[in-house]
């Protein structure tokens, strides 16, 4: 073991929620949130990944729960609120407006938001719309939705590091409908024939997970392959990359950078990680300079990665200190 592994802050311990809750946030949309660790602590609102993932308990555990009241949404379709997988008016601009919804109703000021993936992609969203309500953000894995990022994942890019893999998603991808992979499983993911959709599902889920760490773990492909959870999640996730996230432009969130560089920020990016490579972290980053950027140098995607846990907790560590002080 090197020094630098036994320096390692790992998770904090197992915990349960102590309070759950069904939010209505309209258009028949129902959420479910969970509150953990102490109710009379900082607020921080934990955004899942996906879209369309859902919350797990380990995600309780990046939160000091002495110091912490950490609330955990799973968003519009998602994990268990409902109706699941329902595609109708989810976009990113209700998942914005919904946070808003659950901050109210849980009485909450502001609150420290932390996301990674397209938890990273929302919190930056939401953070520009609402600036006043943030009071720090930390991103992990960062996603913008680019076309740059969409053509690397489904089209011309990854495929060059995960060539086995790749022979894998695209199989059931006709011949003469390969020049746009990402159309291709959308039509299927969301026609009529369910078992298609089914089957789709799990190619398309098989090379969301087999991308999301440095390695691969087989309990977390079977997780996210799982006939019961596979469709709604996929359906979701090419719901919103083939909307590129909703956004008016290639750029809306670095553009709109600006409205939030006051607020302290961390920037936590694997240098292997192969769905959201390390450039739209820098790019991010670059835009803004007062915000704290660590590259990782031995993991992937997954905030489950040694490294990369560390300084999540260590970040979570400093903000509850910095947002303990008077102001």
């Amino acid at each position: 073991m090197t020094r630098r592994s036994q320096a390692l802050r790992s998770l904090y311990p197992p915990i349960e929620p102590y309070a759950i809750h069904r939010v209505d946030v309209g258009s028949g949309h129902q959420l479910h949130v969970e509150e953990a660790g102490n109710p009379a602590g900082i607020p921080v609102v934990f955004l899942h990944g996906g879209p369309g993932g859902g919350i797990a308990p380990v995600m309780r555990r990046f939160f000091d729960p002495n110091r912490y009241r950490v609330v955990l949404p799973d968003q519009r379709g998602a994990g268990r609120s409902t109706p699941l997988g329902e595609l109708r008016d989810n976009t990113t601009w209700h998942l914005v407006d919904d946070l808003e919804v659950l901050r109210e109703h849980l009485g909450v000021d502001a609150w420290l938001v932390f996301g990674g993936s397209w938890g990273s992609t929302l919190a930056l969203a939401y953070a520009q719309s609402h600036p006043t309500r943030v009071t720090g953000l930390i991103l992990r894995g960062i996603y913008l939705v680019r076309r740059s990022e969409r053509t690397w994942i489904y089209q011309n890019g990854l495929h060059n590091l995960q060539p086995e893999e790749w022979e894998r998603f695209v199989a059931p991808v006709p011949r003469d409908e390969r020049d746009d992979i990402l159309a291709a499983y959308h039509r299927r993911l969301v026609g009529d024939d369910r078992e298609v959709a089914r089957r789709w599902a799990g190619a398309w889920m098989r090379w969301e997970a087999v991308n999301s760490s440095l390695t691969p773990d087989p309990s977390f492909i079977a997780a996210l392959t799982d006939d019961d959870t596979a469709l709604p999640a996929a359906q979701i996730l090419a719901h919103y990359v083939v909307n590129g996230g909703f956004f008016e432009s290639e750029t809306q969130l670095l553009d709109g950078v600006d409205r939030i560089r006051h607020l302290p920020a961390v920037i936590i990016q694997g240098r292997y990680d192969l769905c959201c490579p390390p450039v739209t972290a820098f790019d991010l980053a670059r835009r803004w300079p007062e915000a704290t950027l660590h590259i990782v140098p031995d993991a992937g995607h997954s905030s489950l990665e040694p490294g990369t846990t560390d300084q999540l907790i260590r970040s979570t560590d400093r903000f509850a200190v910095r947002l303990s002080q008077p102001v």
